[in-house]
C-alpha cells in the first residue's frame, strides 16, 4: 500500500484530511461544504450514537424528532437566539420549481412564494419551546426529558470533513423542568455524562467547565462545557450543556399551575454532541500510520488474516480461523475474517493499520503446525506470537488493555502541554510555540478576553469545574482575579 499519510509533523492539516479520506472515513460531497460519511466512518459513528444512547435512556430521557424546517417568526422571539444564528442560517422562501419558458432551464416559479419563510433547523429550541407550550399546563407534566437525533444545518464558509461542515449529524436534548434547582441539576448531570463518554469509550480526558459570557450558547443564561486537547496543541470543544434559565419559557409563554395553583414559567436546558466528535477521536489519538480506535467505538475490534499459498492452503487456514472468530464472538468481540483473494497479506496488513483496527491476527501454515497465532496491537505497533489456546480470554485481556493504554497516552500528552503562566510574555511565547493548554489569571472582564484573543488567537475555552480559589493577578491588566481559566488555541 505504501506511505499514504502525510506526517502530522510536516503538516497536521492535511495528514487529517489525508487520513480521514484514505481511512473511508468521510469524503466531500457534490454540495460545497457538506459530507459523505462513508460506512466505515459511519459505523464509527453508530457506534457513539448506540453508547451515548444508551447512556439518555439510563437517565430518563426518551428519543422523539421534531421539523427540519422552523418559522422565521419562532427566531424573532428570543432576541440573543436570533442574532447568535443569524449569519448562519439557511431560508426556504419558495416550494416549487418549474421549466422557463425562454429557455433558461429550471427556475423558481416565482408565484410559488410561502407565505413564511422558514429556516432550515440550525438547533430546535424555538421550534421545541412553541411545542411545549401545547404539552405543558400542570406541575404533573414535568419533567419533560427529550433527546433527538436528527441533522442540523449552519452555513460556514470555511469546511473541514467533521470539524465543521455545513450540515451535520448530531443529537440535541430538551428538558423543561418545574424548578431552576432541577434544570441546573440536568444539565450538570449532561455534561458529567458527555466527560464520562469521551473518558470511558473515546479514551480521550476531558476538562469541564462554564464558558465565559462571550462564549456561551445563543439564548443560555449558563453554558457548560468539556474540552480536550488534540496533537497539533489546540483545543476542541467536545460538547455543550446549556442552562437556559426561563427565557425559552418566556419567549413562548410556556407556563405551568405548581401545587400551590400559582403559574410559573417553566425552566429549560438543551444539550448536544455531534459528528464533531470523531473529528476528536482521530486527531486525539492517530499516528503517521492512520486512525488509532479504541477498541470500545472500533466497528470491529479484531481482523483475522490469513496468509497462504493457493486454494488448498486456504482451506486449512480457514477452518481454524473461523473457530477462533466463533470463540472471541462468543466473548462478544466483533470479529472480521478476511479471507479476500484480490489484495495480498502484506497490502491487508497496512490498511487494517490505516483503519485503527485495534487488534490484527495473522494466520499462517507455520501457525497450524505450531498451535500459534501472530498477534499485532495498533496502538503500540507491537507483534507477538502466541498460542491458540484461550486466545479468547487473552485478546478480551488485550483489548481492555489498549484502551487503557490509548487514554493514559492522550493523557500524558494532555499533562506534558498544560501550564500554569503568571506572564503576559510567557503566555503568548507558549500558545503561539508550544500550545495546550494554559491556566492563567483572568480579570474577568469581555474587554479583557477580547484583547487576549484578538492578540493571539486564543480563547478561555472554559473555567474549569474543578479549578480551585487561588488569589492571583490577570496576565494581561494585573487586576486581582480569584481563580484561573483555561486558554487555548481552539478548532
Amino acid at each position: 500500500m505504501g506511505k499514504v499519510l502525510t506526517s502530522r509533523n510536516d503538516d497536521y492539516a492535511q495528514w487529517y484530511n489525508d487520513l480521514v479520506i484514505k481511512a473511508d472515513l468521510a469524503e466531500n460531497s457534490a454540495v460545497r461544504g457538506c459530507m459523505v460519511i462513508k460506512p466505515y466512518g459511519y459505523a464509527i459513528w453508530e457506534k457513539i450514537q448506540a453508547e451515548l444512547d444508551r447512556m439518555f435512556k439510563a437517565t430518563g430521557h426518551s428519543n422523539a424528532y421534531f421539523p427540519l424546517f422552523i418559522p422565521k417568526s419562532f427566531f424573532s422571539k428570543e432576541a440573543a437566539h436570533v442574532e447568535g444564528f443569524a449569519k448562519e442560517c439557511a431560508v426556504v422562501t419558495h416550494y416549487r420549481l418549474k421549466n422557463d419558458k425562454d429557455g433558461k432551464g429550471i427556475i423558481v416559479d416565482p408565484d410559488a412564494k410561502l407565505e413564511e419563510e422558514l429556516i432550515v433547523r440550525p438547533t430546535s429550541e424555538t421550534i421545541i419551546w412553541n411545542t411545549y407550550k401545547n404539552w405543558i399546563q400542570s406541575y404533573r407534566d414535568l419533567p419533560i426529558l427529550l433527546n433527538q437525533w436528527a441533522n442540523v444545518v449552519r452555513w460556514e464558509m470555511r469546511t473541514r470533513l467533521f470539524l465543521r461542515t455545513t450540515e451535520f449529524l448530531w443529537q440535541e436534548g430538551h428538558t423543561a423542568h418545574a424548578t431552576m434547582e432541577e434544570a441546573v441539576d440536568e444539565t450538570l448531570t449532561i455534561v458529567d455524562l458527555y466527560a464520562r463518554f469521551a473518558e470511558d469509550f473515546m479514551a480521550m480526558p476531558v476538562i469541564k467547565g462554564t464558558k465565559t459570557e462571550t462564549e456561551r450558547f445563543a439564548g443560555a443564561v449558563e453554558t457548560y462545557s468539556i474540552e480536550a486537547l488534540m496533537q497539533d496543541g489546540k483545543a476542541l470543544q467536545s460538547g455543550t450543556s446549556h442552562f437556559l434559565g426561563q427565557n425559552f419559557a418566556k419567549a413562548f409563554d410556556v407556563k405551568f399551575t405548581d401545587k400551590t395553583g400559582k403559574l410559573n414559567l417553566v425552566w429549560a436546558t438543551s444539550w448536544g454532541v455531534s459528528t464533531r466528535l470523531m473529528g476528536a477521536l482521530i486527531m486525539a489519538h492517530s499516528d503517521d500510520n492512520g486512525l488509532v480506535l479504541p477498541p470500545k467505538l472500533a466497528p470491529f475490534k479484531v481482523v483475522i488474516v490469513p496468509i497462504y499459498k493457493g486454494k488448498d492452503q486456504l482451506e486449512g487456514l480457514s477452518e481454524t480461523a473461523l473457530r477462533i472468530k466463533q470463540e472471541l464472538e462468543n466473548e462478544n468481540i466483533s470479529v472480521k475474517f478476511d479471507d479476500r483473494d484480490t489484495h495480498k497479506p502484506g497490502w491487508k496488513f497496512a490498511e487494517y493499520e490505516l483503519k485503527g483496527v485495534p487488534v490484527r491476527l495473522a494466520l499462517g501454515p507455520r501457525d497450524l503446525e505450531n498451535g500459534t497465532v501472530e498477534i499485532a496491537r495498533r496502538d503500540t505497533l507491537e507483534k507477538q506470537t502466541i498460542p491458540q489456546d484461550n486466545i479468547a480470554g487473552y485478546i478480551k485481556n488485550l483489548l481492555e488493555d489498549i484502551q487503557q493504554g490509548i487514554y493514559n497516552k492522550a493523557f500524558k500528552f494532555r499533562k506534558e502541554n498544560t501550564f500554569e503562566v503568571d506572564d503576559y510574555k510567557e503566555f503568548k511565547e507558549i500558545i503561539n510555540n508550544k500550545g495546550g493548554f494554559v491556566l492563567a489569571h483572568w480579570d474577568g472582564s469581555t474587554e479583557t478576553e477580547l484583547k487576549i484573543k484578538n492578540e493571539t488567537k486564543a480563547t478561555i475555552r472554559c473555567i474549569p469545574l474543578d479549578t480551585i480559589d487561588e488569589e492571583g493577578k490577570c496576565i494581561l491588566t494585573g487586576k486581582p482575579s480569584k481563580r484561573r481559566v483555561l486558554f487555548a488555541k481552539a478548532y
